[in-house]
Parts: structure tokens; C-alpha cells; sequence
């Protein structure tokens, strides 16, 4: 472990933390918003066909918020260690994980959409397609998750074999 060597602990460090945190709430809510609105319009119009089905069809609104938890979560860990002078590699590795979580979660959120607007839509007209609808919502959530177990295990080399900065 090198102690203050100011070439590995510029002024600048903390930004791309910060940046890192950004990312990872930002693209995660944006996924999970589009595949919230994405899949509401179908749960409303097979709704008006199936009233009796509405608040089973609400399952995909529900996994597309999920990974805006994901993103939470991650932004929640880099933030709370955030400080003013860090080491240039620890500012790297909490922009990976934020990036991370936050572009699967967006990737995630668009499947979870147009899954969950066709899927509604079919098992409205044919109740058996539900399971089949349901197992494709989970292979898409789980996109998500893949990114938020990447960037936590980025999350946890941040401490490991770092530059001290000291001032």
C-alpha cells in the first residue's frame, strides 16, 4: 500500500464516485419507468376487457420498480463512501458499479416493458399464457440483479490495496 502518492490521488477522484452514483440511480429509474409506463398501458385496455384480471396483470409494473431499487441500493453504497480526497482507482471502480446497475437496470426495464405490454395483452385474450409471461418477466428482471451483484462485488475492491490519501 502506497501512503500519499499524489499521482493516484488527484483533486478529481471523488468526482467520478459521484458520477458513478449518478449513473447508477438515474439509468436504473429510467428503466424502471418506461417498463412501469410501457406496461401500463396494457394492464389498463385489457382491464376494460378483464376487470377481474387487473391487479394480477400489475405484476410487471412491480418487477420495473424493483430495479430502480437495485439502483438505490448501489447509489446508497458509494455515497456513503464518497469523500473529498480518494484514490483515483477507488473513484474508477465506483463509476464501474454505478454504470453497472444502471445501464442493466435500463436494459432490464426495457424487456420488462415490452414483455409486460405484449404479455398482458395475450393472457388477457388467453389466461394460460400468464405463467409463460410471468417466467419471461423473471429471465428479464434478473438482467438487473446481474448488474447490481457486479457492482457490488466492483464495490468491495474499492478498499483493497488502495493508495492512502492522506491530504
Amino acid at each position: 500500500m502506497d501512503v500519499v502518492n499524489m499521482d493516484r490521488c488527484p483533486v478529481y477522484a471523488s468526482f467520478f464516485g459521484a458520477l458513478g452514483c449518478a449513473c447508477s440511480i438515474v439509468f436504473t429509474v429510467l428503466g424502471a419507468s418506461y417498463g412501469t409506463a410501457k406496461s401500463a398501458g396494457a394492464i389498463f385496455s385489457s382491464g376494460v376487457i378483464r376487470p377481474d384480471r387487473l391487479m394480477q396483470n400489475t405484476l410487471c409494473a412491480i418487477m420495473a420498480q424493483v430495479l430502480s431499487i437495485y439502483g438505490l441500493v448501489i447509489s446508497v453504497i458509494i455515497s456513503g463512501s464518497l469523500v473529498e480526497k480518494m484514490a483515483l482507482h477507488t473513484g474508477f471502480l465506483q463509476l464501474g458499479a454505478g454504470l453497472s446497475v444502471g445501464l442493466s437496470g435500463l436494459a432490464a426495464g426495457f424487456a420488462i416493458g415490452v414483455v409486460g405490454d405484449a404479455g398482458v395483452r395475450a393472457s388477457t385474450q388467453q389466461p394460460r399464457l400468464y405463467v409463460g409471461m410471468v417466467l419471461i418477466l423473471i429471465f428479464a428482471e434478473v438482467l438487473g440483479l446481474y448488474g447490481a451483484i457486479v457492482g457490488i462485488l466492483m464495490l468491495t475492491r474499492t478498499g483493497m490495496d488502495v493508495t492512502e490519501c492522506l491530504y
